[in-house]
């Protein structure tokens, strides 16, 4: 195409047309343009348009003006409504009325975009003060369309109505519509800061906005502590604003992400339903949903809820019901008996909307041109000077109609002083023009008092008129006196603003619906959304490990041959077998002296016939390293020190504080001899008395206070003297040896109890005292245990071939020490017995009401009986 300079002289086209004759493109004289229109360059054109497109969708569509909240759609529904007259108090009419008078007058687009636009004003839980007041269906938080506009009713609201007040008082500018033939506001001279209050979303062309809705009386709050001092810091008006406020309720977290969101005009929040655990019937419990988050759907919700159950991704839920009405919303959604409800609470959470992020981007248009990215401060202030200069412009057409009454005032009275004169001067007068000149020239009147003085009526000589219309006067003049002092005096144009609010906050305002949590909402871990059931830790020789769920190994009777427990890999065995919960952390300490901690929800779950996985894969062990002792950490516990053993007889004491922060690749436990290994590990309350068993049948018992403390590199001391080839197969800590009693089980599954006392207190290093008679027929000491007297629960037996067998402790008779003992598992094909563990009664009931999360800050209580 041509340059945009394309000369237009003829004699310069010709020279031109003869450069191009080899050309195939003919250049066209832009005198030769279908609509004598310049041709232009397609880029030039293209930008220019999408612009002015671009400039469209910003300022007459998609942006909310900073000043009044509204868009263009929503101020001309209030508009055309304010209009029709349907005021709060009016009766409704269809809303097909207002909407063909909206198309018909003001906005020249499609009938769904100012229909939609007004069910949304109308909706209660999209907007947190409806601003039209609807008859009808329109629309639910189920996401159900509204009826047709030809079936449902509006009016306006109390509040709109607020917003339209003093429209007529020259407040405001006003352009004109579409096709020029009336004139619409270009902004609402409102009182109700509503771009805060109700929020608002749009799509712009290169920008979006998503306001939140607020709460009225915190904004009126803080607009009150702007107007007193406008350097007040954003912080400051949090005290006032302290987030937003749905109309939906539900809970907002973190106070330093709303402050950064504040700060910045933009940022995200994540906003919680509000749910609580109760009891339901027998003997369930149920998860009642009783909020949820601003926007989403509700029977979306409860379908992927359920969707969730289908897929088993929740396990535990049995049933789910939508219980809401017009009280409000109600989910239940009931458990079955052997469910975690905290656990399905938080995989609610996790995988739902009821728990979601709200992205704000506060962006309005600036004096009704210019979008801007805004902080709250800068909101509060647009608002705050639209009220002036609103206030200002009242104040200016109050003072102007009250100087034309006082005007007019002014010329009755003088009529009425020179009465006679007056009747005179007309009555020669042959027409009420020349009267009307006569009366300006005689009394010094202007052309509107000598009008209205031959409009008068006889009635108004009355002497009680006359003093009406002199204390009109005098009423007139006051209020011009107080108009011009409000126009001269800045402050007082911000004490009829605070009043002003001050009415609307008593009027309107009500109690926040979002509760706002202060503490920071991390992202769920594994942890949060795994059910803290009790396991089984299963650890084989060769360091395979897995968990399995402790109920799975039933009762027995003593003499019985068991169950499957595990399967090992060829030649393997099982080492050892820790009770504990999903949350529980572990420490792993191994052979070389080395200590690793790892939760047990992060140990792969098996079946009972699985090999586990090794070790491994989930502990940076070293080549010919492996895990001999496991420790289960108690939060709660009052022991402070952790004891360790070696096979060579070797203890030492350490604070369990020096194991609290364990890097990734271990941390060195215990210093160690050549030929010597560490194995055992048990906490400690330094009062305590520590147990040594050997192989061949030997215990020594001394006070855990002949050990003194020592640091984590440290080698220990001899706790045990040892003879021929005979090593410690067991360490246990007593707390209370008097009521204690001390259960050894045998290689070929022979075992007993002894009370504790049976076994002298001796000093540490010593030979020990028998325990067992040891011979071929029970075969060497595998496993001993310390249990109390009246302990209620059972003793896992493992074998090395996998074989377990579960016994109440009370079936384990009670013998001297230097007997046998009785067989408590029958072994086969030469198999022998590797592992032994106690099962507390209280650690394999139901679990125990969960307490709240503080990482997570769960909202809800349980009222479990």
């Amino acid at each position: 195409m041509p340059d945009d300079n394309t000369n237009e002289n003829p004699e310069e086209q010709n020279e031109n047309q003869d450069t191009n004759d080899d050309k195939d493109t003919e250049i066209i004289d832009s005198s030769d343009s279908l609509f004598g229109e310049k041709d232009r360059e397609i880029t030039t054109e293209m930008q220019e348009s999408y612009l002015d497109y671009a400039m469209s969708v910003i300022v007459q569509r998609a942006l909310p003006d900073v000043r009044d909240g509204m868009k263009p759609v929503h101020r001309r529904i209030l508009f055309s409504m304010h209009e029709l007259g349907l005021r709060a108090n009016a009766k409704y009419r269809k809303s097909a009325l207002v909407v063909g008078d909206v198309l018909g007058k003001y906005h020249p687009h499609g009938d769904s975009a100012v229909y939609d636009s007004m069910v949304r004003m109308a909706q209660d839980f999209a907007m947190r003060h409806i601003l039209v007041e609807g008859q009808g269906n329109f629309g639910s938080l189920d996401g159900d369309s509204p009826a047709a506009m030809r079936y449902t009713e509006a009016k306006m609201t109390k509040i709109s109505e607020e917003m339209l007040s003093d429209i007529e008082k020259e407040t405001i500018t006003w352009a004109d519509n579409y096709d020029g033939s009336r004139k619409e506001p270009t902004v609402l001279p409102t009182k109700v800061p509503q771009l805060l209050l109700n929020g608002t979303m749009g799509i712009a062309v290169g920008m979006a906005t998503n306001i939140p809705p607020h709460n009225l009386g915190e904004i009126i709050d803080a607009l009150q502590a702007m107007i007193n001092n406008p350097e007040i810091a954003i912080d400051e008006l949090m005290q006032y604003i302290k987030g937003p406020d749905f109309p939906t309720g539900g809970v907002i977290y973190d106070k330093e992400a709303i402050k950064a969101m504040y700060v910045n005009g933009r940022g995200g929040i994540v906003v919680r339903g509000r749910a609580k655990i109760i009891d339901g019937k027998k003997g369930k419990l149920n998860i009642i949903i009783s909020e949820i988050p601003y926007q989403v759907n509700k029977s979306a919700l409860v379908t992927k809820i359920a969707d969730l159950v289908r897929d088993k991704k929740i396990i535990g839920i049995s049933d789910i019901r939508d219980e809401s009405n017009k009280e409000g919303i109600r989910i239940s959604i009931e458990l079955k008996k052997e469910a975690f409800p905290k656990k399905i609470l938080n995989q609610i959470y996790k995988l739902t909307p009821l728990q979601t992020s709200f992205n704000m981007n506060m962006i309005a248009l600036v004096d009704g041109i210019q979008p801007q990215l805004l902080n709250l401060k800068q909101v509060l202030y647009h608002f705050i000077n639209h009220r002036v200069i609103v206030i200002t412009n009242r104040t200016k057409y109050e003072l102007k109609v009250a100087k034309a009454r006082a005007h007019i005032l002014e010329g009755l009275k003088i009529a009425l002083d020179n009465i006679d004169e007056v009747i005179d001067t007309i009555r020669k007068s042959d027409t009420k023009e020349i009267a009307a000149k006569a009366l300006m020239e005689k009394f010094n009147l202007s052309e509107i008092q000598a009008t209205e003085i031959l409009a008068m009526r006889l009635q108004t000589l009355a002497g009680l008129e006359r003093k009406k219309i002199e204390d009109e006067y005098k009423e007139k003049m006051a209020l011009i006196e107080e108009l011009e002092s409000i126009l001269a005096d800045p402050e007082k144009i911000k004490q009829i603003i605070r009043d002003e609010l001050n009415e609307i906050k008593t009027k309107y305002a009500n109690d926040r619906r979002t509760e706002i949590n202060p503490n920071q909402l991390g992202k769920f871990s594994q942890k949060d959304t795994i059910p803290n059931e009790p396991m089984i830790i299963m650890l084989s020789e060769q360091n395979y490990i897995k968990r399995i769920p402790q109920a799975i190994f039933r009762s027995q009777n003593r003499g019985g041959k068991g169950v499957i427990g595990v399967t090992t890999k060829d030649e393997d065995e099982i080492k050892s077998i820790l009770f504990a919960k999903n949350h529980d952390d572990i420490l792993y300490f191994t052979n070389l002296g080395r200590v690793f901690t790892l939760p047990v929800f992060e140990i792969v779950e098996a079946k009972k016939m699985a090999k586990g996985q090794p070790i491994v894969n989930l502990l940076k062990l070293q080549k010919d390293e492996k895990v001999t002792a496991m420790f289960k950490i108690q939060e709660d516990s009052y022991k402070k020190y952790l004891v360790m053993a070696t096979i060579g007889g070797t203890v030492k004491k350490t604070e369990i504080e020096a194991f609290k922060n364990i890097r990734q690749n271990g941390l060195l436990a215990i210093k160690l001899k050549d030929g010597d290994y560490l194995n055992w590990v048990k906490e400690s309350g330094d009062k305590d008395e520590v147990i040594l068993v050997t192989k061949n049948g030997k215990c020594i018992r001394f006070p855990e206070n002949n050990i003194r403390s020592m640091g984590r590199i440290s080698m220990g001391v001899r706790g045990i003297k040892l003879k021929n080839d005979d090593q410690v197969v067991e360490m246990e800590v007593s707390e209370n040896p008097e009521e204690s009693k001390l259960v050894v089980v045998t290689e070929n599954g022979l075992g007993k109890s002894t009370e504790l006392v049976n076994y002298r207190n001796q000093r540490r290093g010593g030979s020990g005292i028998k325990t067992a008679n040891v011979t071929a027929k029970t075969g060497p000491i595998m496993k001993a245990e310390i249990i109390h007297k009246d302990q209620e629960g059972d003793i896992i037996i493992i074998s090395r071939q996998g074989q377990t067998i579960r016994l109440n402790l009370k079936d384990i008779p009670d013998r001297g020490r230097s007997t046998q003992g009785v067989y408590l598992m029958r072994m086969k094909n030469n198999d022998k017995i590797a592992s032994i563990s106690i099962i507390n009664k209280e650690d394999e009931g139901e679990e125990t009401p969960p307490e709240v999360n503080e990482k997570q800050q769960d909202l809800f209580a349980l009222s479990k009986k």
